[in-house]
């Protein structure tokens, strides 16, 4: 069960304002864990499982990244806007905006990616990073879901392969083998439970970031981070680093290794029932063994 939010509010960020939301008391003693939601532009709700690492004492925060959920919305921008920079900046802006010196970080998929981004220029206040479900750079990522796609059943191969050679296929098709791709390879909890469903409306309701910054699905990135890499910048990471992937996650093992192998110290985390979301698939131990790394670096 989804504790409720101690706090619901928004903070100005230059003309535009940021949603967030508070589980536990900012004045426990704790430093907060700080959740970085993905996407591009999937709003905060299937990470809502999170917040119930309040109920030891650390509040845990969230909040909706600029252009999705219950933050601004900016339908009308194109991609130059839409960069990892304005994403740090926003960041910051909120952490300024609450007062939180120090706190602990937990991007999960392209939140992870802006959450390394942040943590290698060595922030001050940042007591230990959680890197889940993340790719090191997007030309891993790409080659690990092009793969997967190959190792579907072929009716579904053969419709996302056409599709991605701009064949026509049946839309109705292609549906169906995303469906396919998504149940193994993002959440292996089918049906869908709600909080996850209300990511994914986040999205359909206004993909302006998602289609800009990664493009029209999860294995076809055409959008501005087809060319971001961390790879060469990750040995400036000081944090103490929990890096997190599913043995099934369309974050490959190729795709997530680099943050082992050029973090100092970095431990690696494969939980082996899950997927790209194991805090939906394995949530006891999900939040038990991050729980236990923030409470050793606090």
């Amino acid at each position: 069960m989804i504790p409720d939010a101690d706090v619901v509010a928004t903070v100005p960020f230059g003309p535009y304002e940021t949603w967030y939301r508070v589980t536990g008391d900012l004045d426990s003693g704790l430093a907060p864990l700080v959740v970085v939601h993905g996407g591009p532009g999937s709003g905060h709700d299937y990470l809502l499982s999170l917040s119930a690492l309040a109920r030891g004492g650390r509040p845990v925060i969230h909040y909706d990244q600029v252009g999705c959920g219950r933050s601004t919305h900016l339908r009308e921008r194109g991609p130059e806007f839409w960069t990892v920079g304005l994403f740090l900046e926003e960041f910051d802006n909120l952490l300024d905006r609450l007062g939180i010196g120090a706190y602990h970080l937990l991007g999960q998929s392209w939140g992870g990616m802006l959450a390394g981004e942040h943590a290698v220029r060595a922030p001050r206040g940042l007591r230990s990073l959680v890197i889940s479900n993340s790719p090191a750079a997007m030309d891993r990522w790409v080659a690990g879901t092009a793969a997967l796609v190959h190792a579907l059943p072929a009716p579904e191969r053969e419709a996302l392969e056409r599709a991605a050679r701009g064949e026509a296929v049946e839309d109705a098709r292609v549906a169906a083998a995303t469906q396919a791709f998504y149940d193994r390879h993002v959440c292996r909890v089918v049906p869908n439970p709600p909080e996850v469903l209300a990511s994914y409306e986040v999205v359909a309701d206004d993909p302006t970031v998602y289609h800009a910054m990664n493009g029209p699905n999860e294995f076809t990135v055409e959008g501005t981070l087809r060319t971001w890499s961390l790879v060469e910048r990750l040995g400036e990471i000081r944090a103490p680093t929990l890096v997190i992937s599913g043995r099934f996650d369309e974050a490959t093992p190729e795709a997530v290794r680099p943050w082992v192998e050029r973090v100092a110290g970095a431990r690696w985390e494969v939980f082996a029932a899950s997927s790209h979301m194991p805090f939906i698939e394995e949530p006891e131990r999900y939040r038990a063994v991050v729980a236990a790394f923030v409470a050793a670096h606090d």
